[in-house]
């Protein structure tokens, strides 16, 4: 009896043992957020300086700025290709009206994608911007290549029916749906629409998902809400403001990427940072590759 007896207690001592190696294992990465390196996700290119979604803007964050990802929110036109513009309306960044979805691809490129930019940003106003044309998804992967981070937002995916499929098969074209690829994150998927990303989950396993969540809503999830999402995706990607050490901490605590948006500022960076995030959203990829650059240093 007594040798059943420590058995048992072996036993719950190796179990409490192992709870605890995996508690480090998960938690360790973020124990220390001054000895993390965090991830700069180029909000919209170089939003900050030149007009999003365009190749003036994707060109300064990935050659002049080394972002580490380029974000690409999709809109999708009337003959089904994918273009990379954030409003499901073309009037607030071309001079065009109307839905994205009404448009061809040949008539959405006639339009000016650039010149709104230099009107209300003057003192940034560059003559290349004008003329600016919105890109295609295609495009994008063609200009900078299979070595890129694409980190692509499924926008609206309820007004365009099969964005997923089409989505998975420019990736597929241009060969980023290797496993050697996915393994190295040069794909992420992100969005609002948790729907949207169980589809893609349904078509390829392997692609690693964001679920993005609206103002208010990270202190609204629930356990099991939180085991749930974790069942297929990889990260949340919160509004900065609703992000605390605490939340920050639980968030982690179920094994998540955290990547805020979208951070602007030096302080918010910093704070950000300090809280134990993988990186963030920032239309000033700059400025946050010089903060994350100051731990390398070190």
């Amino acid at each position: 009896m007594l040798f059943i007896q420590e058995v048992k207690e072996l036993k719950k001592f190796v179990t409490l043992l192992l709870v605890s190696l995996i508690g480090l294992l998960v938690l360790s990465p973020y124990a220390d957020a001054k000895n993390k390196v965090q991830t700069v996700v180029a909000h919209r290119g170089a939003s900050g300086y030149a007009p999003e979604h365009t190749f003036a803007s994707y060109d300064l964050s990935h050659y002049k700025m080394k972002a580490d990802y380029i974000e690409v929110d999709l809109q999708m036109t009337k003959d089904g290709q994918l273009v990379a513009m954030h409003d499901e309306t073309v009037d607030r960044t071309t001079n065009g009206t109307g839905l994205v979805k009404d448009f061809t691809l040949a008539e959405l490129k006639k339009l000016d994608a650039g010149s709104w930019f230099n009107e209300k940003y003057p003192a940034l106003a560059r003559p290349e911007y004008a003329g600016q044309k919105v890109p295609t998804l295609d495009e994008v992967i063609n200009r900078y290549g299979t070595k890129a981070k694409y980190y692509i937002e499924t926008k609206s995916p309820e007004v365009y029916p099969g964005m997923e499929q089409q989505l998975l098969k420019v990736l597929n074209k241009h060969k980023l749906l290797k496993k050697s690829r996915l393994k190295k994150g040069h794909v992420l998927i992100q969005s609002f629409s948790t729907e949207s990303l169980i589809k893609v989950h349904q078509l390829n396993t392997a692609v690693s998902l964001v679920q993005l969540t609206d103002r208010g809503v990270v202190d609204t999830l629930t356990d099991q809400q939180l085991r749930d999402l974790k069942s297929f995706v990889m990260g949340i990607g919160p509004n900065y403001k609703d992000l605390t050490v605490k939340n920050t901490k639980r968030l982690k605590s179920f094994g998540f990427v955290i990547h805020p948006y979208t951070v602007n500022t030096e302080a918010d960076m910093r704070r950000l940072n300090s809280y134990g995030v993988d990186g963030v959203f920032t239309n000033y990829p700059d400025l946050y590759k010089r903060i994350v650059n100051e731990k390398k240093i070190k």
